[in-house]
Parts: structure tokens; C-alpha cells; sequence
């Protein structure tokens, strides 16, 4: 399936989603928040798999640009996650590009992301943006701006890999703690010996050992999401 480009700006950058469209009619439409590489073929499959299950998927662009350059991507998400009103502001941008096409109008709103797009989707409901889910995979757990209470509006679900270095058990604990301070209704699910990046089968090839592909855990919690996903549209 070709994904096709949704254009869109945020605080004068322009920015590329990518669509992916279902068979039939959407039954809701899903903002997919990429890794910190932006969009690559791991998270297009994504798009493509919510697509096949009738799902309106949109890949969010977080930077306006590619590259393949792990300094430029460093640099370009330490710019974007340091000031946390512009890093809000881009995710609500994505999140009004999609909720803005014709097809989109009127459907259910959903979120998900992977890595830093796992926190991006954390941080879409955070902010308290309509959505009836966000689901994290092996994302970010930490935020410049907790949840207040009774703000958020989502139902959280969060796959974790217990091994992850990049999320160790203090920011898990921390983030438990935010949660039950803000009254969220959230599920949290733990995979024992898996690291950060699991749902990836590319991980493994990347040479650098805080991620790794975990077939159980990519197949586990793919499932939860997809559980959930009908459980908030029944």
C-alpha cells in the first residue's frame, strides 16, 4: 500500500504526514507518532497494519525534514523536546491535520507511537486532546509538564520492555505515580528481559544494545492495542 502525503505547518515549519487508508469506510482515525528518526519503513508497516484493520492512520511528521544523520536527529528532537509548548504544539498540529480531512470528519479519534513518538502520544493526552486512546510502545515515560488532574480524556495504554535503559524503573515508578495524581485511566503492561525498540525487527541490525527485537512482546503488545482499540469504539 503507498502511504499519500498530508501537508500541514506548525510555527512556520512545513510538514509531511502520510496517509494510510483502509478498504472501507474508517471506523476511527489514528495518529501514528513516529521514533526519533521520524518516519521509516518500521512505522509506515504500522500505518499500513491499522489501515488493514479499518483504521484512517496517519504518520505525523515531527521535523519537517530527513535525514539519516543520528547527530542531525539528535540535534533536531533536543530542539523540539526542549521547549515543551512547541514539542505539544507540533504533536496537536499532526493531531488537527488528520482530524481535518474530509474523511476524517466525524470519526473517533485515536493515538499511538513508538519510542519518542510513544511519549508523543503520552503527551497528546496529557494535554487533554479528544482522543478515546493513546497507546505507548517502549516510549518516553518522563514529561516537562505533568498531567493535571482530571485533564486528560484518553485511556492509556503503555508497553514497556523492563530491560529498557533508555526508561529505567524510576521514571516507570514516577510516571505511575503521575498517573494516579492526575486520576488517568491507564494500563500498563511489562515485558521481563525485553529492551527499548522491541516492536522493531530492525533493532537488532542497528548495533547499539539498549534496543532489540522481541517477537513476543512486538506480538503481545500488538494485540493489547488492538484490544483496546475495540474495547473504547464499542
Amino acid at each position: 500500500m503507498a502511504l499519500e502525503p498530508v501537508r500541514y505547518s506548525h510555527a512556520g515549519q512545513d510538514l509531511a504526514g502520510w496517509l494510510a487508508r483502509p478498504a472501507g469506510s474508517p471506523r476511527a482515525a489514528v495518529v501514528v507518532f513516529p521514533t526519533i528518526a521520524n518516519i521509516n519503513a518500521a512505522v509506515e508497516r504500522r500505518a499500513v497494519m491499522l489501515a488493514g484493520l479499518g483504521y484512517l492512520a496517519m504518520v505525523a511528521d515531527f521535523y519537517g525534514k530527513a535525514t539519516s544523520d543520528p547527530e542531525m536527529v539528535r540535534t533536531l528532537a533536543d530542539q523540539l523536546r526542549s521547549n515543551v509548548s512547541l514539542y505539544r504544539g507540533r504533536i496537536a498540529a499532526a493531531l488537527g491535520a488528520l482530524r481535518g480531512l474530509p474523511e476524517a470528519a466525524g470519526l473517533p479519534m485515536l493515538a499511538t507511537g513508538y519510542c519518542m513518538g510513544g511519549q508523543a502520544a503520552l503527551e497528546a493526552a496529557r494535554d487533554g486532546h479528544d482522543l478515546l486512546a493513546a497507546v505507548s510502545f517502549h516510549g518516553i515515560l518522563s514529561t516537562d509538564r505533568p498531567a493535571q488532574p482530571d485533564a486528560m480524556k484518553a485511556r492509556l495504554l503503555i508497553c514497556h520492555g523492563d530491560a529498557d535503559p533508555l526508561v529505567p524503573r524510576e521514571q516507570v515508578l514516577a510516571f505511575w505515580e503521575e498517573m494516579d495524581a492526575a486520576g488517568a485511566d491507564w494500563h500498563f503492561h511489562t515485558y521481563s528481559q525485553v529492551r527499548h525498540g522491541f516492536t522493531d525487527p530492525g533493532s537488532d541490525a542497528r548495533g547499539f544494545d539498549a534496543v532489540k527485537y522481541n517477537a513476543s512482546a512486538d506480538r503481545q503488545s500488538w494485540a493489547a492495542m488492538v484490544s483496546l482499540f475495540a474495547e473504547v469504539l464499542a
